[in-house]
């Protein structure tokens, strides 16, 4: 039986992603527009979202640091469309941080969009969720285990996978989905100013595609590309006095 519903076909539904203005978020907002979803498009900057050039999506600019601008949007969603199919949270910072360049002011931000921001998103829109739907958050394999340069990233993402399976066992049961998104390397502004090779890197395109792929198997987590994921699995299996030196040796941290 599968852990979730299992969305297969786009036409018609109606989906509100979180992030929407660059990266993954831009490219799964033309993919599910081009499979017949009715969109809502949420990002801080207006400008951003217009630039999509998606003339019937609905455009609701909001900072997810607020949660009354979250529930001001839903409100919007839920008045045109008089609900919500499926939520995507994809908002997310990230930002390379050791002991030896740790700033406290950017973890914290990093927790608020890489976390906190789900948390208040999951808060808003818990309530309009019904059976066949559900909402997705996109986390990373960073969340996996510790890594080098990870160390204000990896945290939150970690902590966002806990709270999607957390979610998960309380919806499952009403027919309600909740998946954790889990890519590895996607070549976005934010991964672009890394100093360091990333292997299996996809494009957004190929990571939306990837998105829909995996929510129409109906399993709880999305990862991808497999090749590099699967390697990262196994990783997280090892006992940590093998990980540790594996993963510097692997790394050269």
């Amino acid at each position: 039986m599968p852990a979730n519903p299992e969305i297969r076909d786009w036409s018609g539904r109606r989906v509100w992603l979180i992030g929407a203005s660059s990266g993954i978020g831009a490219a799964l907002a033309r993919e599910l527009a081009a499979r017949g979803a009715r969109l809502a498009l949420s990002a801080r900057r207006t400008e951003a979202l217009q630039a999509l050039g998606l003339a019937d999506a609905l455009l609701l600019p909001c900072d997810v640091a607020e949660r009354q601008a979250l529930a001001a949007a839903l409100a919007a969603i839920e008045a045109r469309w008089g609900g919500v199919d499926l939520v995507c949270y994809l908002a997310g910072d990230y930002r390379p941080m050791t002991v030896d360049n740790f700033d406290l002011a950017s973890a914290e931000r990093l927790f608020a969009v890489n976390f906190v921001g789900a948390v208040k998103t999951a808060d808003v829109v818990l309530p309009a969720l019904r059976p066949g739907g559900g909402i997705a958050f996109v986390a990373s394999v960073a969340g996996y285990r510790g890594l080098p340069k990870a160390l204000a990233y990896g945290p939150g993402k970690a902590a966002l996978i806990h709270f999607a399976e957390c979610l998960h066992l309380d919806l499952a049961p009403r027919g309600i989905g909740c998946w954790a998104i889990n890519p590895g390397f996607v070549a976005t502004p934010l991964t672009a100013g890394n100093d360091f090779r990333m292997p299996a890197l996809l494009t957004p395109e190929q990571a939306a595609i990837a998105t829909v792929d995996g929510l129409a198997t109906g399993n709880f987590e999305i990862h991808y590309p497999k090749r590099f994921t699967r390697v990262l699995k196994c990783l997280r299996l090892l006992p940590y006095r093998w990980y540790f030196p594996l993963l510097r040796k692997l790394t050269g941290a």
